[in-house]
């Protein structure tokens, strides 16, 4: 018997084969377009969830604000949104856009609220804080709302700067809305000597300030700022970074000494009895900043050494 396989046979072998191959090809194509489609799926949710987390706090502005916006006394500025610290005429201005629920804003302030309080009273800058409430919008509650209220409250009685402090001192975790309590602020408001009068608390439980802080977060929205914090000294930005040095409080004084070079220091305070901290004491105007954090026309205007970047984007 012959050992070679009839020629019929081979070719039916070899197109059986081929078939087979043939197959695979398009068992792996279509296993492939598979998981190419659920790659684009989850993308697609992704880009669906960023889109929401993006706006999740762009509905916390101040258009859904009641009644008028009662600016708290000695803020300043465009609107009066602007809350000063420090001497008015001094050569720089050190401009912070805060929220109190804002876990990096605790930092930053952790940080550098030594280094900001010893630039301040040595007259080299005026700090001027701006509120923003993103966190509320970004997580829901209302803690910083009203933690910001109460901190307008506290500037109605020329102790803001010491009430921010223990607000950032004892910030709850980012997910903690512990702040939306008016009692808890209330509590805070004992740390700060002769804070806790029946004004300040009748201040804090109507929500007095409610408006104006809406304000000031949908100035903030719209200044086109990317988080909190933001930090600029003389209108530019300093967290985490200026140009290609790194934010820290042995830089920031670096900074603020560079742009005072030549300058005198600032020596105005509040005159007796006055409530705005701004206001020098011979009762002249004081220079007011715009609330968009840019320098004043006359050319004066950040986190840990190892900065992190804002916690709390507009809209992240």
């Amino acid at each position: 018997m012959s050992d070679k396989i009839p020629e019929g046979n081979r070719s039916a072998r070899e197109r059986l084969a081929q078939q087979r191959e043939r197959e695979k090809g398009r068992e792996k194509r279509r296993r492939t377009l598979i998981v190419a489609s659920a790659v684009v799926g989850v993308l697609g949710l992704a880009a669906v969830v960023g889109l929401i987390a993006a706006n999740a706090g762009k509905d916390d502005g101040g258009d859904s604000a009641s009644g008028p916006a009662v600016a708290p006394s000695g803020a300043i500025g465009e609107a009066a949104l602007t809350l000063p610290v420090g001497a008015a005429d001094a050569p720089s201005t050190l401009t912070i856009w805060e929220d109190f629920r804002c876990p990096v804003c605790a930092q930053f302030e952790t940080a550098f609220r030594d280094t900001i309080t010893e630039l301040a009273d040595d007259g080299q800058i005026r700090v001027e804080y701006h509120l923003a409430t993103i966190i509320d919008g970004n997580l829901g509650g209302t803690g910083s709302l009203r933690a910001a209220n109460a901190a307008a409250c506290a500037q109605d009685d020329g102790k803001f700067a010491p009430y921010h402090d223990v607000l950032f001192s004892n910030q709850p975790p980012e997910p903690d809305d512990a702040f939306a309590k008016n009692s808890r602020l209330i509590e805070l408001a004992g740390e700060v000597e002769g804070l806790d009068t029946p004004g300040f608390r009748s201040c804090v439980e109507d929500g007095e300030h409610d408006s104006w802080v809406k304000k000031s977060d949908t100035a903030f929205r719209e200044g086109g700022f990317q988080g909190t914090p933001t930090v600029l000294l003389n209108g530019e930005s300093v967290f985490p970074a200026k140009g290609d040095e790194q934010i820290s409080p042995e830089n920031l004084k670096k900074w603020v000494a560079e742009a005072n070079k030549g300058k005198k220091p600032g020596t105005a305070t509040p005159a007796d009895g006055s409530t705005d901290p701004s206001a020098p004491a011979d009762g002249s105007a004081a220079p007011s900043a715009p609330a968009d954090g840019s320098a004043p026309a006359d050319g004066s205007a950040t986190p840990p050494s190892t900065p992190a970047a804002p916690s709390s984007a507009a809209g992240s």
